[in-house]
């Protein structure tokens, strides 16, 4: 991982005109982290619990690496993919740095036997920052980029050793997602839910930006769908596995995050994502028009909220019919 973000910001070629992109898709991280509180229920998960900061954490992240980058260049060209490419910059920017202070700031604030001051709980998060592997390699590739070094500029050796470790980085995430996840059927139904949900909130966000902005060119309109619509990343997840690493050391009476649920989420987002994006890219002019885009946001909307209310009707009515017995009860004895 570290080799793979080392890599991608050497490579970057900053083009004034396409500075925008970065902003746009760090403005959809965020608002898909701050609508987490209002869906997350909605699903069944609670609040203050290591599924709901889970998947709080991991859904608003994308990998359009993964996920969407393949199909860009397949279906709309070159020039698209360095738009995406460029855009990646700002999910990048929330994927690694803001995701990571959130996740250290939930496991120190939860950890913490007395309550601490902002200040106090700073200072180890900031070394815990600091010392991540990670982020170190990214401060490293941010300094030789602002002296004009490239990957081309580096040793032989050291370039070429870089390359093919990132190489594996694809093939190892996959394995490592299949032999890991283990999904139970209610878990499977509430993940699908959350995800449909999710992909429903990004075309509702991408309608109304392509409303206001008054986008005509319909490859750019596919672009901003596939983009948003790409799999959940594994960034979030690499900075749940830092947390359980430092809690498995402490070994706390409560965890911060579900190790098993984030793994579930990925390993349905990622098929999921691909079957969308594949449906967005072959659908030629459906989505010329924005109100077309509400259309199928409000169908996966309901596609995902279904499954909860379902859920919810039927567990009430087993809860009516164990009680109702038990009230007809006394009315038989009188008789």
């Amino acid at each position: 991982m570290p080799a793979t973000i080392f890599i991608a910001l050497l490579g970057i070629k900053v083009e004034l005109h396409l500075l925008v992109l970065p902003l746009l898709a760090l403005g959809l991280n965020l608002l898909l982290f701050l609508a987490m509180p209002m869906v997350l229920p909605l699903m069944g998960i609670s609040k203050k619990t290591p599924e709901y900061r889970t998947a709080k954490l991991l859904i608003p992240s994308l990998a359009p690496g993964l996920s969407c980058f393949p199909f860009v260049l397949e279906f709309l060209g070159e020039d698209y993919l360095a738009k995406a490419a460029m855009a990646d910059l700002g999910n990048k920017v929330f994927v690694l740095f803001f995701l990571y202070l959130v996740a250290m700031n939930w496991h120190y604030a939860l950890q913490s036997n007395q309550s601490k001051k902002g200040s106090a709980q700073l200072g180890p998060m900031l070394k815990a920052m600091i010392s991540e592997p990670v982020n170190i390699f990214i401060g490293v590739a941010l300094l030789l980029l602002v002296f004009g070094f490239t990957m081309d500029s580096l040793p032989f050796f050291l370039s070429e050793t870089l390359e093919k470790l990132s190489l594996i980085m694809t093939p190892l995430v996959l394995l490592f997602i299949g032999l890991a996840v283990k999904i139970k059927r209610k878990q499977f139904f509430q993940i699908f839910s959350l995800l449909c949900t999710r992909a429903g909130l990004v075309l509702l966000i991408s309608g109304t930006f392509i409303m206001i902005t008054g986008i005509q060119a319909q490859n750019e309109i596919l672009l901003t769908m596939a983009f948003g619509l790409s799999a959940c990343s594994f960034w979030p997840y690499a900075h749940i596995a830092a947390v359980d690493g430092l809690e498995l050391e402490n070994k706390p009476k409560k965890k911060t995050f579900n190790n098993d649920f984030g793994i579930a989420i990925l390993a349905l987002s990622f098929p999921l994502s691909t079957m969308l994006i594949l449906g967005v890219l072959n659908s030629g002019t459906f989505f010329a028009s924005g109100y077309t885009i509400f259309l199928i946001a409000g169908l996966l909307f309901a596609l995902g909220l279904l499954p909860p209310l379902f859920n919810g009707l039927t567990t009430k009515w087993a809860h009516l019919k164990f009680i109702s017995p038990k009230l007809d009860r006394p009315a038989a004895e009188n008789a």
